[in-house]
């Protein structure tokens, strides 16, 4: 059985173990939001603080508005819940900009930079920290 199909199944007590870990400074996200067992009622249930925008999402926002949309409502949902909001998998510019003028404010994919074996990510953030 997958993680989420367990969530699913034992929704209470998971709630009462997230809201003890909240307390402790533990923070929760939502991954691939928008697929699979990931749905609202978690939204409405768990003490979450993020959601991430799946990248199957994120793909086509421009070429298809029904994504676009999708998109569009996930951002002002999260934005309405007061939960940070997380783009997978932005590949261009326009993507980029796109989100941003929706609101989303935190990205990841490759228009930013390709996957880097660890020395070779801290090598760049040495980097881009030098005056």
């Amino acid at each position: 059985m997958n993680n989420e199909a367990n969530l699913a199944e034992n929704l209470e007590e998971a709630c009462r173990k997230i809201d003890q870990l909240n307390q402790l400074g533990v923070r929760f996200s939502i991954d691939d939001f928008a697929t699979g067992y990931a749905s609202i009622a978690y939204l409405r249930r768990l003490a979450l603080n993020e959601l991430k925008i799946d990248r199957s999402c994120v793909r086509d926002i421009l070429t298809h508005s029904r994504d676009a949309n999708l998109v569009e409502t996930i951002i002002t949902m999260a934005q309405q819940m007061i939960l940070n909001m997380v783009a997978e998998g932005v590949e261009s510019e326009a993507q980029f900009a796109f989100l941003r003028r929706k609101g989303c404010n935190v990205f990841h994919g490759n228009y930013f930079n390709k996957p880097l074996p660890a020395e070779a990510f801290t090598s760049l953030l040495k980097q881009q920290q030098q005056p």
